[in-house]
């Protein structure tokens, strides 16, 4: 994603320290307890070393739009991407940015007790107080105007959105925004990919949606289209006051 689609961003209110860290085309907002920009960079750069250079030996991976085991000696965050599209019955990228943002916040949370860490619009989060997490949806006009309220606190979780009409990532749908809450960031991208591939009309959000219920590990999701709106499980939306976006 740009940094011209990344205007959300400023709609970040929280009484956390927020920082960016930022290495190749990874680009975290990351909210803790303390500034933990150091060991944040440190983590992003090992972490975008070691998987660029598996990815220059396996470049099918890379380019794979259905399940791919990855090769002997692969770094243990292309196999949790590749055990994520598995189950979504996705590429292994499609896992990629909340697969890295969740390796960062887990590392991080040696040293903080909360951590949130936005990938893109992808997100990993461990917190000790409910938080409110705003929908960026391009053009719709929901856009900005609903937020998904994350009560489970104290447990990692992923808060992941894929767009057919906002960003550079690959989407085969439609939807405006296709948000999926999960027990794992890796599980919602890839979870999120494949959720919005299933949106081509606002008719198809029901058959989408039995997806999201049908797969282990997904706690909840929602599409956006235009003025359209479905949403199923433990994902409670709640309206957003125009300018009062929080995190």
């Amino acid at each position: 994603m740009s940094p011209e689609d990344r205007t959300y961003r400023a709609w970040v209110q929280t009484e956390l320290c927020a920082f960016h860290v930022r290495a190749g085309q990874s680009d975290l907002l990351i909210s803790a307890d303390r500034p933990l920009r150091e060991a944040a960079a440190r983590t992003l750069r090992a972490l975008r070393r070691d998987l660029e250079a598996y990815l220059q030996r396996d470049p099918d991976f890379a380019a794979a739009l259905d399940p791919r085991d990855p090769a002997p000696g692969a770094p243990p965050i292309a196999a949790e991407m590749a055990d994520a599209a598995r189950l979504c019955a996705v590429g292994p990228m499609a896992a990629v940015a909340g697969a890295v943002a969740q390796h960062v916040g887990e590392a991080l949370l040696r040293e903080t007790g909360q951590i949130i860490v936005e990938n893109g619009g992808d997100i990993f989060l461990y917190t000790t107080r409910p938080r409110l997490v705003a929908i960026y949806a391009g053009q719709s006009p929901l856009s900005g105007r609903i937020g998904v309220r994350v009560r489970q606190i104290a447990r990692p979780l992923g808060v992941c959105t894929s767009s057919g009409t906002v960003g550079h990532s690959l989407s085969l749908g439609r939807a405006d925004a296709a948000i999926v809450l999960a027990d794992s960031a890796a599980l919602a991208d890839a979870a999120a990919t494949a959720l919005g591939n299933r949106v081509q009309q606002a008719t198809d959000t029901e058959d989408a949606l039995v997806f999201v219920r049908e797969t282990p590990g997904l706690l909840g999701g929602a599409v956006i289209l235009g003025e359209h709106l479905g949403a199923w499980g433990d994902l409670e939306l709640v309206p957003l006051p125009r300018n009062d976006q929080k995190e």
